[in-house]
């Protein structure tokens, strides 16, 4: 039998694991309220702040897509395959921006080196 099965079956190293996996939804519901609260207050009206709020909040997504990419496998891929992707969207720069996190022509070991940098 595996260590991890054991560990999962007969001690608190399971619960440990999934408050891991978890978290980071947990933490962008958490987000996501706190946001919803800020619209009913009317906290948009404090520009400064606000703007402050949302650049944390885009910190705070590419911060949770690249953990999300690092383990390198399908899932992983597709994700960093889609995202990247996205920047096509960007006029006349798209694709230049799209093979430069690439590190090439398609998702490879350069682009998670890139991830890794980051």
């Amino acid at each position: 039998r595996p260590w991890h099965t054991h560990a999962e079956t007969y001690s608190t190293a399971g619960l440990i694991r999934n408050l891991q996996a978890n978290g980071a939804s947990f933490f962008f519901i958490c987000i996501y309220l706190h946001i919803g609260r800020g619209l009913y207050y009317g906290s948009y009206l404090y520009k400064e702040t606000w703007n402050t709020g949302v650049v944390l909040l885009l910190t705070l997504m590419a911060t949770a897509f690249v953990g999300y990419v690092l383990p390198w496998g399908q899932m992983s891929f597709w994700g960093a395959t889609v995202i990247t992707n996205l920047f096509s969207a960007v006029p006349y720069i798209g694709q230049t921006l799209v093979e430069w996190a690439w590190g090439g022509f398609s998702v490879d070991n350069p682009t998670l080196t890139r991830f890794f940098t980051l």
